[in-house]
């Protein structure tokens, strides 16, 4: 089960979305053939990949003859059935193991792994009622934030609870079935580590990077991050410190609360590519995608430097609302690079693209992807001579 997979054999990716789409890309480069599975037809992964399948991720026949048809079998977000990971890996290896994915796609079981080996979390509670969510605000004090177990991410599923919160509403937001309430943490700014590990235990990194949100949404990633050095080196051990207890075998993304003292506290897992290491596709010497399929076929890893520092800005699908954003415009710039997901429907919320920035430093990369976006929705000047 430990034997190379080398260029010309065919990977299985469970989901299909943009994740997807740039781990195929960089498959496709390195001569490895795609095979991808998801309850949907024309996706961003199935518009690169050699084959897509239709089929439920709990339909286990159909993902275990999608197994039969590949090589390795890695995933491209979190909410696939541990299920469906165990029955592929009946047949073919399944990169990161579906013990990984049974830990961090659920939040309670998460915190409460994380908790038990010693890594830094907020202060937090596993409520299953109403009555436990009322002992655990007495517990952790307020103000807090009610997170939904399982299935959460983008801020969906999370409330946050102050003084005045009606607490049979907020329960009933966040899914009224069982939910981690965690104390509100009063944070300088957050930043996330992209690592990978390979087959043989090698670990690379791609920095800490610093990540703003708006509206619970990645907005801009800034790497590196603007903060102390030191920081930076314990963002990075204790990534690798979590990758190596859970043994990962591909890329896994950790990101972190900076609070006010300077202290760390892990927020959330997530075992495969990340939005904010989407920079790496441009700005480095091996992306987080092709780190991946290195990791997953069981080959060396990659050199991860970063050649200048980036940023990268979302596209989420506001920028449609008036038609068509100025693409033009942004292409124009020589140092912004556009990368858009093959998405047909555009709507408020949706990520549909990103713009990756270079220059001299963060700072000037992360106002250079910010002037660049807010071309797209600038109306072209008409010249009438």
């Amino acid at each position: 089960m430990n034997r190379l997979i080398l260029p010309g054999s065919t990977v299985g990716v469970l989901g299909s979305g943009q994740l997807g789409r740039m781990f195929a890309i960089a498959a496709r480069r390195m001569g490895y053939r795609v095979h991808t599975l998801s309850p949907d037809d024309d996706t961003p992964t199935g518009q690169i990949a050699d084959v897509e399948i239709r089929a439920s991720y709990d339909d286990l026949d159909a993902v275990r003859h999608f197994a039969s048809r590949v090589d390795v079998v890695t995933f491209e977000f979190e909410n696939v059935s541990a299920d469906s990971a165990h029955a592929a890996a009946a047949i073919v290896p399944v990169r990161p193991a579906g013990e990984v994915l049974h830990i961090t796609q659920h939040r309670k079981r998460e915190k409460a792994w994380l908790s038990k080996h010693g890594f830094p979390v907020a202060p937090f509670a596993l409520v299953h009622s109403l009555d436990e969510l009322r002992e655990g605000l007495a517990h952790i004090g307020q103000p807090a934030v009610l997170k939904s177990a399982g299935f959460g991410y983008d801020g969906k599923g999370q409330v946050r609870i102050d003084a005045d919160t009606d607490l049979a509403a907020a329960w009933q937001a966040a899914g009224a079935y069982e939910a981690v309430l965690e104390s509100w943490v009063s944070y300088d700014c957050e930043v996330s580590v992209v690592a990978a590990r390979g087959l043989d235990g090698s670990f690379e990194h791609y920095g800490a990077v610093q990540n703003t949100h708006a509206n619970h949404i990645l907005d801009v990633t800034t790497a590196p991050a603007d903060i102390d050095p030191s920081i930076r080196g314990h963002a990075i051990e204790i990534a690798e410190a979590i990758l190596d207890q859970l043994k990962v075998v591909g890329v896994l993304c950790v990101e972190f609360f900076v609070s006010r003292t300077g202290s760390l506290l892990v927020n959330e897992l997530a075992p495969r590519p990340h939005n904010s290491g989407h920079f790496s596709f441009d700005a480095c010497i091996t992306s987080q995608f092709e780190q991946q399929l290195r990791a997953v076929c069981g080959l060396p890893l990659g050199s991860t430097e970063q050649v200048r520092p980036a940023a990268m800005a979302n596209l989420l699908g506001d920028l449609w609302q008036n038609g068509t954003p100025d693409f033009t415009a942004v292409l124009a710039l020589r140092d912004v690079k556009l990368h858009l997901y093959g998405k047909t429907k555009a709507r408020p919320g949706r990520k549909m693209g990103h713009l990756t920035a270079m220059a001299a430093s963060g700072t000037e990369a992360a106002a250079r992807v910010r002037h660049a976006r807010s071309l797209l929705t600038r109306t072209p000047s008409i010249n009438s001579a």
